[in-house]
């Protein structure tokens, strides 16, 4: 059995990933690693879009409307070349999931801490990922916080995509990992 300490030290973002389908369970079985993140006020400030198949279209078509934004001066045909490589980029992994925080209202919350909760969901959810077997990769970018992806998933209020987790099964090496000690990031306050 690989260690908690191997599952984290060996995890990589995998972004080339064989387009075969991956297995129901195995996603439900990392969206329950996410939910248990920790969380301040037990708010649970997180939500999840997994897509597969066609489903996948609506995160296609969001990163083209986004990109439309930007091509007034191609031509029709450019345009259009533009515009199916952006849907195309949903389509580079079998499942997709946008991870959302879903922040409280309630008073004694900082909404900061409900985005951290919720990034917390996200790397619960790519450690199970490696330790199933799965490739994935956490992507944001601007195309992730824009107006019209939060619109494309039915996003109201301060709900807001966190990341969006392209998984699979690995079509690549991961390089080796490669970290300054911990030793030498830490200061000791003692008594």
């Amino acid at each position: 059995m690989v260690s908690l300490e191997e599952i984290i030290r060996g995890r990589r973002s995998i972004g080339k990933v064989k387009n075969e389908p991956v297995p129901k369970e195995l996603i439900e079985k990392m969206i329950e690693a996410a939910v248990w993140a920790p969380n301040h006020f037990a708010t649970e400030p997180w939500k999840f879009v997994v897509m597969t198949g066609e489903g996948r279209r609506v995160l296609g078509q969001a990163y083209a409307d986004i990109a439309a934004d930007t091509m007034q001066e191609l031509s029709e045909e450019e345009r259009a070349l533009r515009l199916e490589k952006e849907v195309a980029k949903a389509y580079r992994s079998p499942v997709v999931i946008a991870a959302v925080c879903v922040p409280s209202d309630a008073p004694r919350v900082d909404a900061r801490e409900e985005l951290a909760a919720a990034h917390a969901a996200v790397q619960n959810l790519l450690l199970m990922a490696h330790a199933s077997g799965l490739g994935a990769v956490w992507r944001t970018g601007d195309p992730a916080y824009h107006p019209k992806m939060k619109a494309a998933f039915g996003l109201a209020g301060r709900e807001q995509i966190v990341g969006l987790i392209y998984v699979g099964y690995p079509d690549m090496q991961p390089s080796a990992g490669k970290r300054v000690p911990g030793t030498e990031k830490t200061a000791w306050l003692e008594g």
